[in-house]
């Protein structure tokens, strides 16, 4: 069976499930800190695009660790509903904006962001493929960071692997996604596994708890409990397994980049989204973003342009805060 033959009843549940979550995929607050301190000379500001971003979880982080803006796009209308529903509540409107469309033709011009982020969703138009649209809608030295699931063994479990071979048959090992960056012309910045907790605390926690609440609702639907119990075995394998495989978040930068500052009150954003715009340079300069000596870089000004400026790159680039669904294993 493939992912296109499962029943519209499947598909009902599964939402019903996963769309109360806080998130649809592994992931935290933590590994976006983490992510976002792999991106040497990120806009103070940057225009951020979270790819299939689902009821937006991690875009509320975004949110919170950036200053920028936010594209959140996915193809699921009632995630984007929910999204839209959070941030009014949160007063966010006027950073983030919900968009409902297919991640594999984007309705967003080349060359319009300065990261472009997904958690779990990347897999589903094929990592190539997604890395090279990613690659097309980044600025010049722009970032993309993303997670996507790995092996961690030559020989999973015959439970394991029949439930990601289901929905991510290609699914590799992390060499196989660094040569991917490579041969999308993007250069690694870092990559690294995420923990446990990002797997339970978030996800898989809530998901049993939600799992149980349905049981109730449709005690008497005899359809609706048989996905109920294939969808719980889905942490009950990660549980049982974890040591065969992992999630892994990946940041890499467009390879090839030199931009020119153009001064003080200078801007990056193009003319056809002058809506977004924000200060990137407080002088003249030329922002070299390929630079690797970053003591190299003489321009000292506020606002980076580039790597360096004689600051903490996390405190830099993180906002201090106030305080890809996947069907298999």
């Amino acid at each position: 069976m493939t992912r296109a033959e499962l029943s519209p009843r499947f598909w009902e549940i599964f939402f019903a499930v996963h769309e109360a979550l806080p998130r649809q995929g592994p992931g935290n607050r933590a590994c976006a800190v983490k992510a976002l301190g792999l991106c040497p000379g990120l806009a103070p500001s940057p225009a951020v695009l979270d790819l299939g971003c689902g009821s937006g979880g991690q875009t509320l982080h975004l949110a919170e660790l950036t200053s920028g803006t936010i594209v959140a796009l996915d193809r699921h209308a009632p995630s984007i509903e929910r999204l839209q529903a959070t941030i009014a509540e949160r007063g966010l409107s006027p950073r983030i904006r919900p968009v409902v469309g297919d991640m594999a033709h984007p309705p967003l011009s080349p060359g319009s962001f300065d990261l472009v982020w997904s958690e779990g969703a990347l897999y589903h138009i094929g990592i190539e493929n997604a890395l090279r649209l990613c690659r097309e809608l980044l600025r010049p030295g722009g970032h993309v960071a993303f997670t996507d699931a790995v092996w961690r063994t030559e020989s999973p479990p015959p439970a394991v692997k029949v439930g990601f071979d289901l929905d991510y048959p290609t699914m590799g090992r992390v060499p196989d996604v660094l040569a991917t960056i490579e041969r999308c012309e993007l250069s690694l910045t870092g990559h690294f596994l995420l923990p446990e907790e990002a797997w339970w605390d978030d996800f898989y926690a809530p998901m049993r708890s939600r799992i149980e609440e349905l049981r109730d609702t449709y005690a008497a639907d005899a359809d609706a409990l048989a996905v109920l119990d294939e969808l719980a075995v889905e942490p009950e394998l990660r549980r049982r397994h974890s040591y065969s495989y992992a999630y892994a978040f990946f940041v890499a930068r467009a390879i090839g980049s030199t931009e020119p500052c153009q001064g003080k009150g200078a801007s990056r954003r193009s003319s056809r989204s002058r809506e977004w715009n924000s200060p990137v340079c407080s002088r003249d300069c030329w922002a070299e973003d390929t630079v690797e000596d970053e003591a190299a870089v003489a321009c000292d000004a506020p606002f980076a342009c580039h790597p360096g400026r004689g600051r903490k790159p996390e405190t830099a680039r993180l906002q201090q805060p106030h305080e890809g669904t996947m069907l298999g294993p």
